[in-house]
């Protein structure tokens, strides 16, 4: 059944290749091509925004920081800097029909920074799709009359139970005995008043999670080799992204409209069975009611948390959502996409969120614990807590099949967009290349990421999962948005840029504009620097669960972060060099910079270039050239 399952997938993709092209007749830009359906570009916005972290991140995160209280941050967060810098993004990649590092023709001086996106998305990549390898694994240990986690098999130690097990005394035949609590319960026993019960319990949910799906290791350091039906699952994840890719948007825009809705069907069931669970009340409370912790909120890692998922979940700074956008046409409404995905993508996540606490508040009732002690890490969120609750459900493989064919649609989705600004950003700089080998390019590109991914499934590559994401998923996407910001509304201007975005949406009255401007030009900049600094300095080194880093790992991970920025002053230099040491040139745009078609550049670009190729850097533009802009704002 598995292999059938496999081959029927498989065949759908190769359908999909067959029919669609890289450019059709219906394009816009007979080069670089164009989504074949407003539809197909929404939805790919949306499943590359609602992935992964919808499920196992923002309600971790919630619970981390204060339950309900977390949603005051992500709120505001949303508003001064998530949905700016999207509508931002999305403006960018339409207007010059560029992925994330040619787009910085707009101001030379910080093409780093387009480099640092597709850098940071490059090595979320790895770990990504080991997530992707964890549900496949799940979804294939499915297929039993009995899921395997269902009760406490030969795989577990003498800490799992499916009820609270503790020790405790018993008076058994006048002599005081120490032993489990489940034995006392099955033996209609009470222990003796004011003795201890220490409470010691793991759900075989939990075991099965660390003892036969990861084969944890204690440590980072203690690797001891491949999981190798992880590797082969793995393996699996990155041929079905490959297949899907190989046409590019043309057959990734079709796929989409099945794995970007089925995730909303499973999620509302499984919501409404976990809600009939005995205590999902509980968690409920924890996540939006009296259980929320206020307090949190005077943390940094609260705040740096909140605007990292909206990061995260919005995929802003990554790169993505410049390179999807570049495949619009000229005059698509961004502004309205940019509204609509970003609502769907925190509605999403809230509602997974009480889908998650309602089972979490069922476990924590189960083991006669208290909700924040009942996962430990977030990682194993959603392969602890749901499968517990799908062991609850009638015909509990099914359900359970459904749902981690969920989370590999969720996956794929974000998984396709991230692979895609990559090869986006090599057909920008081999446009006649990428045209000729785009089948090996992709090949060769899933291929490595495959082998670097490797360490992730090691029976420590849990902690390289955890590492990678704490240090790439964190203060360098603050730190690329700051800059995004500076550039486009401080150094290129914020009201030559909204004149740009108008020739694509039509003329807006100023007021329009006022809002965006403000959070363009000061809030979000002044915003997400301050948590940037803010994190940095109440920085902590990373753990999993109660297992703390080394040294060497913490030194490791900082070492990830600072090779995705460092091209910032990298590049920053060899363009101030090339222009012989004129930085004031290095911060004009390049005469390329523009509409890609001559139809849609009115008089404002008429000057622009109409070869790929920019003019030698060196050449101080005339006045001439710069007929059409006004409201310029250099530095």
């Amino acid at each position: 059944m598995i292999v059938f399952m496999i081959h029927y997938i498989m065949c759908v993709i190769v359908m999909l290749l067959l029919k669609d092209s890289h450019v059709d007749s219906s394009d816009e830009n007979k080069e670089r091509g164009n989504w074949s359906r407003k539809s197909d570009y929404l939805l790919s916005m949306i499943g590359y925004a609602v992935g992964l972290g919808n499920v196992w991140r923002f309600p971790y995160l919630a619970y981390k920081n204060g339950g309900g209280a977390f949603l005051i941050p992500y709120t505001i967060m949303l508003a001064f800097s998530g949905l700016p810098v999207f509508f931002l993004e999305c403006a960018m990649g339409q207007f010059s029909s560029s992925g994330p590092i040619s787009v910085w023709k707009v101001v030379p001086l910080l093409q780093g920074v387009g480099i640092t996106m597709v850098l940071i998305t490059t090595l979320v990549t790895i770990y990504y799709n080991v997530i992707i390898a964890y549900s496949l694994y799940y979804m294939f240990a499915s297929f039993q009359r009995v899921l395997p986690w269902t009760d406490c098999f030969k795989w577990s130690d003498d800490k799992c139970s499916k009820t609270t097990r503790g020790l405790c005394n018993v008076t058994v035949d006048n002599n005081t005995l120490t032993t489990n609590l489940t034995w006392v319960k099955d033996n209609n026993l009470l222990c003796i008043a004011n003795t201890t019960v220490l409470d010691h319990v793991e759900l075989p949910s939990k075991q099965y999670w660390e003892r036969v799906t990861l084969r944890q290791s204690s440590g980072i350091e203690e690797t001891d080799g491949v999981v190798w039906y992880l590797a082969l699952c793995l393996l699996l994840a990155w041929i079905i992204v490959g297949a899907a890719l190989f046409k590019g948007i043309k057959s990734s825009g079709k796929v989409v409209y099945f794995t970007a809705i089925f995730p909303y069907v499973v999620l509302i069931i499984l919501l409404v069975r976990g809600a009939t669970l005995e205590g999902a009340f509980n968690g409920i409370n924890y996540y939006i009611g009296t259980q929320s912790n206020i307090t949190k909120l005077m943390e940094a890692e609260v705040w740096k948390d909140a605007a990292t998922q909206i990061f995260y979940s919005l995929a802003t700074a990554w790169g993505g959502l410049i390179a999807l956008s570049s495949y619009n046409k000229f005059h698509n409404n961004c502004y309205s996409d940019a509204i609509i995905v970003c609502v769907t993508n925190c509605g999403t996540s809230v509602f997974a969120g009480f889908a998650i606490f309602s089972i979490l508040g069922h476990m924590a009732h189960v083991s006669e614990k208290s909700v924040s002690e009942v996962v430990d890490s977030g990682f194993g969120l959603a392969f602890i807590a749901y499968p517990e609750a799908l062991t609850q459900l009638p015909i509990s493989p099914l359900w359970s099949f459904l749902f981690f064919f969920m989370l590999l649609t969720l996956g794929l989705d974000s998984q396709f967009t991230m692979i895609e600004t990559i090869l986006t950003s090599i057909l920008d700089a081999y446009p006649q290349a990428m045209k000729k080998y785009r089948i090996p390019i992709t090949i060769a590109c899933c291929c490595v990421l495959f082998l670097l991914g490797l360490v992730c499934v090691t029976r420590a590559g849990i902690y390289w999962v955890n590492l990678i994401d704490y240090f790439c998923g964190g203060w360098a996407l603050l730190f690329a948005a700051v800059l995004e910001l500076i550039g486009i509304c401080w150094i290129y201007g914020a009201n030559r840029f909204i004149k740009d975005i108008e020739m694509m949406i039509g003329k807006k009255h100023w007021s329009f504009w006022l809002w965006w401007r403000s959070c363009w030009i000061f809030i979000s900049p002044v915003l997400l620097t301050a948590i940037l600094l803010w994190s940095l300095i109440t920085f902590k080194s990373p753990s999993y669960g109660t297992i703390q880093y080394p040294t060497w790992a913490t030194a490791l991970g900082w070492c990830m972060s600072i090779f995705c920025v460092i091209w910032v002053p990298i590049m920053a230099i060899i363009k101030v060099i090339r222009a012989r040491g004129n930085i004031l040139l290095t911060c004009r745009p390049e005469d390329n910079w523009g509409p890609a078609l001559a139809q849609h550049r009115g008089d404002r670009y008429k000057h622009m270039t109409d070869n790929t190729e920019p003019k030698n850097v060196t050449e101080i533009p005339t006045v001439t050239s710069m007929t059409g802009y006004d409201n310029i704002a250099y530095l």
